[in-house]
């Protein structure tokens, strides 16, 4: 079974995803960005950089949900192929921060891609405010998102929402990330695996 946890940066995907792992025993898939070589330089020149970023993401997502398939296990994967076509990408044309032409190219070769590939089996939604976002990306630290522009956060939240409202590829788990804290409240996190439960085993 392929689990997929989506939301927009800082929103606890990579922690939930661990604390799910660990609980379940299924295997986590985590974003890798402590070795893209394409990040920090996103972040210096988005303009510059946009494209090749986005590209490189497309790529190691296609990989890792090849190798998903091929495991005879419950895999849980941090971030989707889904939201870097429809929310970063399109995000990034939108500003001006990829030009119509690579935005385009970049289009064509999702959609060739995605023709063949299955979609999660479920997807958890992490849906958190801009300042829950805010306080999550200062409390981690990472030198490289302390750039990050409240617009810019803004406008992802936007177009996650606008994707959430009208996916249809598989049963779908919203979960308000504003009112739950993880790592620190045991109750939290078995409100939301009873949720989980409930989808994967029709359980009330």
């Amino acid at each position: 079974m392929h689990i997929a946890i989506a939301g927009n940066i800082g929103s606890g995907k990579t922690t939930l995803a661990g604390l799910l792992a660990k609980h379940y025993g299924w295997t986590p898939h985590y974003e890798d960005v402590d070795d893209n070589p394409y990040l920090n330089d996103f972040y210096e020149d988005m303009q510059r950089w946009s494209f090749n970023l986005q590209i490189y993401f497309l790529n190691t997502r296609l990989s890792q949900i090849l190798e998903i398939r091929k495991l005879n296990t419950t895999i849980i994967q941090d971030r989707t192929i889904y939201e870097d076509a429809y929310i970063f990408a399109p995000n990034l044309h939108s500003m001006g921060l990829m030009s119509t032409r690579d935005f385009n190219n970049y289009t064509t070769i999702f959609k060739l891609m995605s023709s063949f590939i299955q979609p999660p089996d479920l997807l958890l939604y992490l849906r958190a405010s801009v300042p829950t976002l805010v306080n999550q990306i200062q409390n981690r630290g990472r030198e490289y998102e302390s750039s990050i522009r409240i617009d810019y956060l803004k406008r992802l939240n936007e177009r996650y929402e606008a994707w959430i409202e009208s996916y249809d590829l598989g049963k779908l788990l919203i979960i308000e990330a504003d009112h739950y804290n993880f790592p620190n409240n045991n109750a939290h996190l078995s409100e939301v695996i009873d949720k989980i439960n409930a989808e994967l085993h029709g359980l009330f």
